[in-house]
């Protein structure tokens, strides 16, 4: 396989096939996200023939792919018309299959159905990963996000509607100081409105630095210490109403790991928290140099 790297999955992907059935991201404008920002990283959709390609080679490898990721980062912005033939390809050459998943921005559904996403998912497609990053329609419109609090609900409620899975990711100090309470306050409000299937949480990092970031809040970006995250995700967690979502903040990013099921391990989350905020000693942190992005 010959992918143009760098290349981006889940952390719960790590044992499916990587198909980059396009290279980049379309948007590629939000303030925080380094991940397409190379030169080779521009945007454009794998051509059909090369895809069908790779797949008849997987075919003749021998080899079985229960799970297939369809890679770069905005593989769902492709029209229903081409993400079908990719799902029958799919079906066509490697028939062991049983789950296709995909990153998925909000807009990237404005235009699809939910019968289009119905049939999407009788073709394979199984889970969409949903970076919402945050539900404060200010600190939406600050970072270059594209979306809002509206775009996201519809997007998400569609999903559910069509019954695919969701898996949505919040980014832990996205807003800084400024935007903190609200950020949270309002991204657990989303989260309340549509019930995502899993939830997830990273910590903002700038391995490259945080001028692009930045310069979207004129240079008035107050990065949150280590103690402001865990009290950030603390009113987060505490704000959620959740019947049955599986919850994971244990990304590289993080300081602490946190593992449960919302609501019904709220307490013992917020405990974890309370324990990291008042006697940080008493429970295990990672490092900075065990943490990346």
């Amino acid at each position: 396989m010959n992918y143009i790297e760098p290349v981006f999955r889940p952390p719960s992907e790590a044992k499916s096939l990587i198909l980059q059935v396009t290279n980049g991201c379309s948007w590629n404008r939000c303030s925080f996200c380094e991940m397409y920002t190379a030169p080779q990283k521009k945007f454009q959709a794998k051509p059909e023939k090369q895809l069908r390609e790779e797949l008849q080679f997987l075919q003749q490898s021998g080899y079985r792919f229960p799970r297939i990721f369809l890679a770069d980062g905005d593989a769902m912005t492709l029209s229903f018309r081409r993400l079908k033939t990719i799902l029958e390809a799919i079906q066509n050459y490697l028939p062991g299959t049983r789950r296709v998943s995909s990153y998925c921005l909000p807009r990237n559904l404005k235009n699809k159905s939910v019968e289009e996403l119905k049939e999407l998912q009788q073709l394979g497609l199984s889970i969409l990963y949903v970076g919402c990053e945050t539900g404060d329609e200010e600190l939406l419109h600050t970072i270059g996000k594209g979306e809002s609090y509206r775009s996201s609900l519809d997007a998400l409620q569609k999903i559910k509607q069509a019954h695919l899975k969701s898996s949505v990711m919040i980014v832990n100090g996205l807003g800084g100081r400024k935007f903190s309470q609200q950020h949270a306050i309002h991204s657990a409000k989303l989260m309340t409105e549509t019930q995502p299937d899993y939830l997830s949480t990273l910590v903002l990092s700038f391995p490259e630095g945080p001028k692009r970031h930045q310069d979207h809040f004129n240079g008035q970006f107050e990065q949150l210490t280590q103690l402001e995250l865990f009290e950030e995700l603390a009113l987060f967690i505490s704000h959620l109403e959740l019947s049955h979502t599986v919850f994971r903040s244990d990304h590289a990013s993080n300081y602490l790991i946190l593992k449960g099921t919302l609501n019904a391990d709220k307490e013992k989350l917020l405990d974890q928290l309370h324990t990291a905020i008042h006697t940080p000693t008493a429970i295990h942190l990672r490092k900075e140099w065990q943490r990346g992005l």
